[in-house]
């Protein structure tokens, strides 16, 4: 059972979204140096090591044998990071890294609908409308990119930002419905199945990397390690001390900072509809998720 969250557990969740926020700018600036299969690559593989070890040092167990445990694995490993993790370092060559922060604010509104056709959450009155809102605005972060497909990188760039945000919708609802694993130990081997299906890629495609230092070096550092092995400590503990409701407050932040870092940092141009577009999927969010977050507010007995 959880208690009302804590002063930490709002310090997490602020911590959170600015990694998590942030993650879009550093995919940019690694992009200077590196092509987006060796990003996603390294990003991976990094990860995966980073948690390989956190769960040597917390010591946390291994899943115990049941049927279809390693196909869910296999897939979540491939649709959570493998997939997704290419698709946004490809289509952030040509798109603004504040226009793949706002496409993942989406990610919520992509799970209920699956949810309700592939697991056992029903999609109904107040979700449905909400639903129907974010999906509205992610119609209007495309905008003149729907009536221009076919006719360069940058329509297919913005179709690739939101696939990837599908991926990780697919591989929530898989996950919700895998056998029963320790978290971390799942981070950690789907992450490992991730970089074992990326790295074949990167050695025939982009060969073997180079370390070319500068920021770009750094940023490749960063993604492993950051937005993986530390965000997944304060994941765990948010999770666990204030509940999975509490959690998805971080869907509010994750957007804003991403335009916030991708202006100041990178000196992106943000167009007015990628200001509408979030208004409307944060809204969207809001209503999905009024009834639980309301609940984050009213103190326990």
């Amino acid at each position: 059972m959880t208690t009302q969250p804590t002063p930490a557990n709002w310090l997490s969740i602020l911590a959170l979204g600015l990694i998590w926020g942030g993650t879009f700018m550093v995919v940019s600036i690694a992009l200077e140096g590196y092509g987006p299969v060796t990003v996603a690559a390294a990003r991976t593989t990094l990860g995966a090591v980073a948690l390989a070890g956190l769960t040597l040092a917390l010591r946390r167990p291994m899943p115990a044998p049941a049927p279809g445990l390693w196909r869910y694995i296999l897939a979540i490993g491939a649709l959570s990071s493998a997939l997704p993790f290419f698709l946004l370092s490809w289509g952030q060559q040509y798109v603004p890294s504040a226009f793949a922060g706002i496409s993942m604010a989406a990610l919520p509104l992509f799970v209920l609908p699956m949810a309700h056709l592939f697991s056992d959450e029903a999609l109904e009155g107040r979700k449905a409308v909400g639903v129907l809102i974010g999906f509205c605005g992610a119609l209007v972060l495309i905008g003149p990119g729907l009536a221009q497909i076919g006719s360069g990188s940058e329509p297919l760039a913005q179709l690739a930002c939101l696939g990837a945000t599908v991926s990780y919708a697919t591989a929530s609802i898989l996950t919700r419905r895998c056998p029963p694993v320790d978290p971390v130990t799942l981070s950690a081997l789907t992450l490992g199945v991730g970089a074992a299906i990326l790295m074949p890629i990167l050695l025939l495609t982009e060969g073997v990397p180079e370390w070319t230092g500068g920021r770009s070096g750094w940023a490749i550092l960063f993604l492993g390690l950051v937005p993986t092995g530390l965000a997944a400590l304060l994941r765990i503990s948010v999770i666990r001390s204030a509940g999975s409701v509490f959690m998805t407050l971080v869907n509010y932040q994750v957007p804003v900072w991403s335009m916030v870092f991708g202006a100041l940092v990178l000196s992106e141009a943000l167009p007015l509809r990628f200001f509408i577009a979030l208004a409307m999927i944060l809204t969207g969010l809001g209503v999905s998720q009024s009834r639980a977050i309301r609940g984050l507010m009213v103190p326990r007995a």
